[in-house]
């Protein structure tokens, strides 16, 4: 069941990673494989003046007092957003980072040394499995429900049997699958890994994109003892491009926040005044309910499209937020192959294997639906239609 991150394998669907990655540049590429949402959806003018004024009239004191764990007043605005989802977090174990992958790497780092064992769901994220990769850790795959997400069955019997040292989850509308845990499970998993004492990364950027009327809690609102590192940013929900993000680190704090001197010092402070700004005076809940609502809207378009060009016989579970689907395709369909031949037609797909380290999904697809529906996205999903037919 465990194994390290790395060899022939994990290279080979590197490439293909750096290669949906660089296709995402080109305005030519219908962006159905992307990680990132439309950024017209942002209120990137009024960010702009904020930031503006923020580089403007800096305090030339900031550039010391602003460094790590941050902004005084971004952090403020951060716990009293912890306080109003149920999370009793204080500013002092608020960490800024640049971005949520910085945060992912910061607590890794901070809880792991080379050789140790990880455990992560399965699908994943592929830049956790980059991260590990790079950390020269083993990691071990628990199976995730694409509805229920993660097995905490699996988990614990994983935790009985391997020497975990951290676990690194996305509970809320996780990237690749949208699935959800579960209030009740959240709860169970934050119990079954204090009984254990391992620590739990919580990788939570797509949190505030639900679709329902009531915001899905953290498993941050249920730890008792300090053992759940949060991470998020402002890069799904508000401002992509910054690369402005935090982690609640609990009794890791200090470790995080020594990591974040050793490595990249310290966040652009102009950008962390500019949010802060934002989230005090700015209209942030307004902005997020006009986004919520379109992206459901987009959700609602691409699964159409999807039910009038592609062959029967495709599952895939509808998400309540985030902004991506996972499709499960006929069993003799070879994704790698179809994302090959779709970008020789100007079309991103995400394919299943990059979400494993063992590279397994080889008939599952993730799809993005964070960019406004178009006549080119039609004409798209119907030529990706025609690829996946070819193989059945």
């Amino acid at each position: 069941m465990t194994h390290p991150v790395g060899g022939s394998t994990a290279l080979e669907v590197s490439d293909f990673i750096f290669q949906i990655l660089d296709s995402v540049r080109d305005p030519a590429i219908v962006p159905l494989g992307s990680s990132f949402p439309d950024a017209r959806l942002y209120p990137l003018d009024k960010l702009g003046r904020l930031l503006a004024s923020a580089a403007r009239h800096l305090d030339p004191v900031a550039t010391v007092t602003d460094l790590p764990p941050g902004n005084e007043e971004l952090r403020r605005q951060l716990a009293l957003r912890y306080l109003a989802d149920g999370a009793s977090v204080s500013p002092h174990e608020i960490v800024i980072t640049s971005g949520a992958m910085e945060g992912l790497n910061l607590c890794l780092q901070a809880l792991t040394q080379p050789g140790d064992l990880i455990a992560i769901e399965s699908p994943t994220f592929y830049a956790g499995l980059q991260a590990s990769e790079r950390l020269g850790l083993k990691v071990i795959e628990i199976p995730s429900h694409p509805r229920e997400g993660v097995s905490l069955d699996a988990l614990a019997d994983a935790l009985r049997h391997h020497p975990v040292r951290a676990c690194l989850f996305m509970l809320n509308f996780a990237n690749p699958t949208g699935s959800r845990v579960s209030d009740e499970n959240k709860r169970a998993l934050v119990e079954l890994l204090h009984e254990h004492q391992v620590p739990l990364i919580e990788d939570d950027v797509y949190a505030e994109l639900y679709f329902g009327r009531e915001a899905p809690l953290c498993s941050k609102a249920m730890d008792t003892d300090g053992l759940v590192l949060h991470v998020s940013s402002f890069s799904k929900c508000l401002a992509p491009g910054y690369r402005v993000g935090w982690v609640a680190a609990g009794r890791f704090a200090n470790r995080v926040q020594r990591q974040k001197y050793s490595t990249s010092l310290a966040t652009a402070v102009p950008l962390q005044i500019a949010l802060a700004d934002y989230m005090k005076h700015g209209g942030f809940d307004s902005h997020l309910r006009q986004l919520r609502s379109q992206l459901a809207a987009q959700e609602a378009q691409l699964l159409a499209g999807i039910e009038d060009h592609f062959p029967a016989g495709i599952r895939l579970a509808r998400p309540d937020g985030g902004y991506f689907l996972w499709l499960e395709l006929p069993a003799q369909v070879d994704t790698l192959r179809v994302h090959e031949e779709a970008l020789a037609h100007g079309i991103s797909i995400a394919p299943g294997p990059i979400f494993s380290a063992k590279r397994e999904f080889s008939n599952y697809l993730r799809l993005n639906f964070g960019h406004p529906a178009t006549p080119r996205q039609d004409q798209a999903l119907a030529t990706l239609g025609r690829l996946i037919k070819r193989q059945l």
